[in-house]
C-alpha cells in the first residue's frame, strides 16, 4: 500500500480484502498476508481520520447568543 492513497481508494481495498478473508477460502499463507495489508491500511485510513477530526471546529452558541468556535474533540 502506498502512503498517497486517498482515504477512500484505502477504505475500498480494505473493504476488499475483508471480502476475501470472510469467505475463508484463502489459503493460510495468503489470508495472514492479506490480514497484514488490512491492518496496515486499517491503521493508516485510522491516522488520517484522526488529523481529520483535530482539525474540525464546532461552532456553539452561548447563553448569551453569542457564537463561539470549540475543537471537535472537546466535545467529545
Amino acid at each position: 500500500m502506498a502512503k498517497k492513497n486517498s482515504f477512500e481508494s484505502s477504505i475500498k481495498e480494505l473493504e476488499i480484502i475483508v471480502k476475501e478473508l470472510e469467505t475463508g477460502e484463502l489459503p493460510l499463507e495468503d489470508a495472514m498476508k492479506k490480514f497484514e495489508s488490512g491492518t496496515k491500511l486499517y491503521t493508516y485510513c485510522n491516522n488520517l481520520l484522526d488529523k481529520a477530526e483535530k482539525k474540525i471546529s464546532i461552532l456553539v452558541k452561548d447563553e448569551n447568543g453569542n457564537i463561539n468556535e470549540e475543537p471537535f474533540e472537546k466535545r467529545i
